[in-house]
């Protein structure tokens, strides 16, 4: 991309902060740009954070029907899929498929909650439970 094709197109995903790009300058050599943002990449990235906010809500909602455990939901709101959490706590995916079963889940030693807690940098007695507020989604679908 040339550096005067950099776009500027004043995203609001960027809050007012720029992007560094990096563009060929007109001697050919590559040069760092700043970039208020793309209309394109602010879509996409509106369409995903739209889609983390759906995925906590559905959570949300098969908690509280006890269709999975409240770390279903912790592991959506703080944006951990099963790699990541697997990674991060050092358990095998299988054994986080386990602990999202209400049942397997109540029954969790302090230290694997701890574990988890630790992670998500909230307390134990936190991830045991659902906020008692409802989501704050644009569309405030979700409420206890």
């Amino acid at each position: 991309m040339k550096k005067e094709d950099v776009p500027q197109d004043h995203s609001s995903t960027y809050e007012g902060q720029k992007k560094l790009i990096y563009a060929v300058d007109t001697d050919g050599h590559y040069r760092g740009v700043k970039s208020t943002g793309w209309e394109i990449e602010s879509f996409a990235t509106e369409m995903a954070v739209n889609d983390l906010k759906t995925q906590a809500e559905t959570a949300y909602i098969q908690a509280i029907q006890n269709k999975v455990s409240p770390l279903a939901y912790h592991m959506a709101t703080l944006r951990f899929d099963l790699v990541s959490l697997a990674q991060s706590t050092g358990f095998f995916q299988w054994q986080i498929k386990r602990h999202l079963r209400p049942k397997i889940f109540k029954q969790l030693s302090k230290k694997k909650l701890q574990s988890y807690a630790d992670v998500m940098k909230i307390a134990v007695e936190e991830l045991k439970i659902l906020p008692e507020n409802n989501i704050n989604s644009q569309n405030n679908t979700v409420e206890n």
